[in-house]
C-alpha cells in the first residue's frame, strides 16, 4: 500500500471522530503501509439503518478507499442478547430468526455506502455456538463484576433499583472475543461502544495478540435533539424516500446543521 498523505491521515483520524485509542499506535499502523483489518460489529435488532449509525459506515468507506480490509461481524449470537451500552432498562432476548432476517436487510442498506464485494463478513454464532464451557469461563476470568457494574448505565440502574441481567454484563467480553477471531487491527463504533471495544484490547492481550486500536465517533442527534434512536422515533433512515428524508432534515434545529454536515457529508 502507498504511504498515506498527512492531510488524508488527519481527516481520517479527526473528522467526525470523538477519540482514538491509542492515536500514536494507529498512526504508526497507518503509516506502515500495512493493510489493516477494520472491524465493525452489527447486532441487527432493527431492520433499518439510520444516518446516525451510517456515520460509522462512511468512515469505513474512507478506510476502504485507502485499500484497507473492512470486516463486519453480524451478531447472530450476541444479537440475541442485545447490547445494553445505551439502555436504561434490561433488554429482552431475541430470536435468532429475527436477527437473520434483519441482517439480510442490513446488507442491502450497507451496500449503498460500502463495496460489499470487498468486505469480509463474519457471524459470531459460528464460534460462540461451538465454544466449550471451559473456554467461556476462561474468558470471564479476564474481567470482574466491579468493572462491569461501574458502567454508568448499569450503575444508574442499580441505584434506581432496576435489574441488571448477568447476560448483559457478559456482552463486552463476547464482543472482545470477536476481535480475536477476526484478527482485528482497528475497531470502530459510537462513543457508547467505548467500554466494549476496550474489552477487545483486553481479550486480545490475553491471547498474546497485538491490541486493536479503537476509534469512537460523535453520536448524531435526532430530529428532536436527542440521540438518534429508533426507540425514540427521531431517526432519518438511509432507506427513506427522498421527499420524506428532506422533510425530516428540514425539522432539524439550526444549531445542528454544522454537525450534520461534518458527520454526514464530505463537505470541507
Amino acid at each position: 500500500m502507498k504511504k498515506i498523505q498527512t492531510e488524508i491521515l488527519q481527516d481520517l483520524l479527526e473528522r467526525g471522530v470523538e477519540d482514538v485509542i491509542v492515536r500514536a499506535e494507529l498512526e504508526k499502523k497507518l503509516k506502515s503501509g500495512k493493510k489493516l483489518r477494520i472491524k465493525l460489529g452489527i447486532d441487527p435488532t432493527n431492520p433499518q439503518i439510520h444516518i446516525g449509525r451510517a456515520t460509522v459506515l462512511w468512515k469505513l468507506k474512507q478506510f476502504q478507499d485507502l485499500g484497507h480490509q473492512i470486516t463486519l461481524v453480524i451478531g447472530t449470537f450476541t444479537g440475541t442478547i442485545g447490547d445494553a451500552s445505551d439502555k436504561d432498562s434490561e433488554r429482552p432476548m431475541r430470536e435468532r430468526s429475527e436477527i437473520d432476517a434483519n441482517a439480510k436487510l442490513y446488507f442491502e442498506q450497507i451496500s449503498k455506502i460500502l463495496d460489499m464485494k470487498k468486505v469480509e463478513l463474519f457471524y459470531n454464532g459460528d464460534w460462540f455456538d461451538k465454544m466449550h464451557l471451559q473456554d467461556f469461563f476462561a474468558l470471564t476470568q479476564l474481567f470482574t463484576i466491579q468493572q462491569m457494574i461501574e458502567r454508568e448505565n448499569f450503575a444508574l440502574r442499580i441505584e434506581a433499583g432496576k435489574p441488571v441481567g448477568i447476560h448483559e454484563t457478559l456482552y463486552p467480553m463476547l464482543q472482545g472475543y470477536d476481535s480475536v477471531q477476526m484478527k482485528t487491527d482497528v475497531e470502530v463504533g459510537g462513543t457508547d461502544q467505548l467500554f466494549n471495544m476496550l474489552a477487545g484490547r483486553t481479550v486480545q492481550k490475553a491471547y498474546k495478540m497485538e491490541q486493536q486500536s479503537v476509534m469512537t465517533f460523535h453520536l448524531l442527534e435526532g430530529t428532536d435533539g436527542r440521540k438518534m434512536s429508533s426507540s425514540w422515533g427521531n431517526c432519518i433512515y438511509i432507506n427513506d424516500e427522498p421527499a420524506e428524508m428532506f422533510g425530516k432534515v428540514m425539522t432539524i434545529r439550526d444549531e445542528l446543521i454544522p454537525i450534520y454536515f461534518k458527520l454526514c457529508t464530505d463537505v470541507p
